[in-house]
């Protein structure tokens, strides 16, 4: 219960586990900000997969609960700080990562050291567009050791991170960028980013023989038979389970490809240490300033329309991120 006398905040949580429906607005106390904390005022939240996978109760293996507000990462202005914080950060423009929930909220105060100051020219929604997205993209494609003349599938390529790895695969030096997709038009557009070859979900059409490298965002009963498409050597990395888990013996398929000396890795960006994680969202915010990479922001919705977000997120008609404003 909270005392009418408090300062209030709304916020979204998981009400009940399964369909978007069971988002649901509520009230919170606003939260004030502790040793060594800035208190956020959230302008853009970015609405994630993994948001979608938490909710549908498919991690809660994992820990998730619940009750679990979602969102992992906002943008917005400092508002005030905590004893042990310059005071200079008041009015700064930021960009913060939340961990593993906590961002669908008007209000966030989180550790001074986790938020990282955007550049004037660069807007909150496509900090949260680009933030944890490319620092993803980005280390997924170094846990494949992926070097310049290599080829590059990413399958699952029209989310935030698919459309980050495509961009950063074509600007590393990639020889082909191939990327699954639902539609032509979305094709189109993947192909305005960087993609050199446009396939069907199945991975059908007219692409390279084979990749060096695979970024699989969708994972699913269907990962198994992408390790076919594999050059000799080549690296599928699993950066998401949109689709799902893989079956429970995709490894036959691996093994039945012996001879080609396959390589399969779950990537989690929990695997690398913070301060290279703040540095390669810092590095990316500062090339998206000079133009160097594309956010792509389907939409803008307020925070009240969560249950929308995830209705569209659920039936695969998001390119790039859908963003909640309080």
């Amino acid at each position: 219960m909270i005392d009418d006398q408090e300062t209030k905040m709304r916020a979204v949580e998981i009400r009940t586990f399964g369909a978007p429906e069971g988002l649901a607005v509520i009230d919170l106390p606003s939260p004030v900000p502790a040793e060594g904390e800035v208190l956020i005022g959230v302008e853009a939240i970015g609405v994630g997969g993994v948001d979608t996978v938490i909710r549908s109760g498919a991690l809660a293996g994992f820990g998730f609960q619940e009750g679990h507000i979602p969102g992992n990462e906002v943008a917005g202005t400092v508002t005030s700080v905590g004893g042990g914080v310059d005071p200079a950060w008041i009015g700064r423009r930021v960009w913060a990562f939340t961990g593993e929930g906590g961002g669908y909220v008007e209000q966030v105060a989180i550790p001074a050291g986790k938020v990282l100051p955007l550049p004037e020219n660069l807007a909150a929604a496509d900090a949260v567009a680009l933030g944890t997205s490319g620092m993803v993209a980005r280390f997924a494609l170094a846990h494949a050791h992926f070097a310049a003349g290599e080829s590059v599938l990413v399958r699952g390529a029209a989310g935030s991170i698919g459309i980050m790895a495509v961009q950063l695969a074509a600007s590393g030096g990639a020889s082909a960028v191939a990327v699954t997709t639902s539609s032509a038009g979305r094709g189109d557009r993947l192909r305005e980013l960087g993609a050199t070859h446009v396939l069907d979900r199945s991975g059908a059409g007219d692409g390279p023989a084979g990749y060096d490298v695979i970024i699989d965002i969708v994972s699913g009963v269907d990962m198994p038979s992408f390790f076919d498409r594999l050059n000799p050597n080549g690296r599928l990395v699993v950066v998401g389970v949109v689709a799902g888990m893989p079956p429970s013996d995709f490894g036959a398929q691996l093994m039945a490809s012996f001879r080609k000396s396959l390589s399969f890795a779950a990537f989690s960006a929990d695997s690398i240490p913070e301060p290279d994680r703040l540095a390669a969202s810092a590095d990316q915010f500062a090339a998206a300033a000079r133009g160097e990479l594309r956010s792509v922001v389907q939409e803008l919705l307020p925070l009240e329309k969560a249950v929308l977000a995830h209705r569209k997120m659920d039936d695969g008609e998001v390119f790039g991120r859908i963003v909640l404003t309080p």
